[in-house]
């Protein structure tokens, strides 16, 4: 069966499901700030999100844009059984077989958006005791601030990614936002992380917006303020967060999320 996909103009945009399973924390913890109507109001905007016993149940998703320009991977999933989110996240992930099915060599992926140096956002970039690139001639995005960053946000992925990378010449710095020759716009949407950037797809008036942990749970859409106990700076996370979700009424705003239930939602 092919991925979920979302069709703006020249663009389509596929969600790539690489696994699923419970968050290692309450989610109260998670978000201590939130109230009883507020968790009401995100469960019953996607109640997918909480078992039967009240854990926080999350997708874990990478998303494929594809155009006659090329394709652009934002994100790169959790990874195989080996990958360094094996200490929290579901793994071995299955986003080869998503590509497959949904007709994407990882040969021909041009770019490869790296949202945020967090292990189940990475783990299929570099594979193989040679820590080779999984999409063999692919440009691989980062932001500086983020690389400049990594030993307070992950040291292990130094040698684990980015050293592997620019051994290859396989790594491009940006330094803010960024247009990409397939047409997509790289923006900065620092909090989550120092250098957390998001992938932008515009047609006419419609917008898509691949968010990566912009928001990483239906409440931080339905309250845009509230704040996430991993966020490395919460008040500017915030303001990314407003920023992206506070766009013109007469667009349009598809959000294609990485870990609510639904790949796409409205905001």
């Amino acid at each position: 069966m092919a991925p979920p996909s979302l069709r703006l103009g020249a663009h389509t945009v596929i969600a790539l499901a690489d696994g699923e399973g419970p968050f290692f924390s309450p989610r109260a913890e998670a978000f201590p700030d939130a109230g009883a109507a507020q968790w009401a109001d995100a469960d019953a905007f996607d109640p997918g999100a909480v078992d039967g016993e009240g854990r926080w149940v999350l997708s874990f998703r990478a998303f494929a844009v594809r155009s006659d320009a090329g394709v652009t991977l934002v994100d790169a999933g959790i990874g195989p059984a080996d990958s360094p989110a094996a200490a929290w996240a579901p793994v071995p992930g299955r986003l080869p077989e998503e590509l497959a099915a949904a007709g994407i060599d990882p040969a021909e992926v041009s770019n490869v958006v790296l949202t945020h140096l967090h292990t189940d956002h990475v783990g299929w970039a570099v594979v193989g005791a040679d820590r080779r690139p999984y999409f063999p001639n692919a440009e691989y995005l980062l932001q500086r601030k983020e690389v400049d960053a990594i030993d307070a946000i992950n040291p292990g992925l130094r040698e684990g990614l980015v050293d592997p990378l620019r051994r290859d010449g396989r790594l491009r710095l940006l330094d803010g936002d960024a247009a990409l020759r397939t047409g997509e716009r790289v923006v900065a949407t620092p909090g989550h992380t120092p250098g957390h950037q998001s992938v932008l797809v515009a047609s006419g008036r419609e917008v898509a917006a691949v968010t990566g942990d912009l928001l990483v749970h239906a409440i931080q859409l339905r309250y845009p303020e509230l704040a996430y106990a991993h966020e490395m700076d919460p008040e500017e996370a915030r303001r990314s967060r407003e920023r992206i979700l506070g766009v013109e009424a007469a667009t349009t705003l598809h959000l294609a999320t990485p870990h609510l239930t639904e790949p796409f939602v409205s905001a």
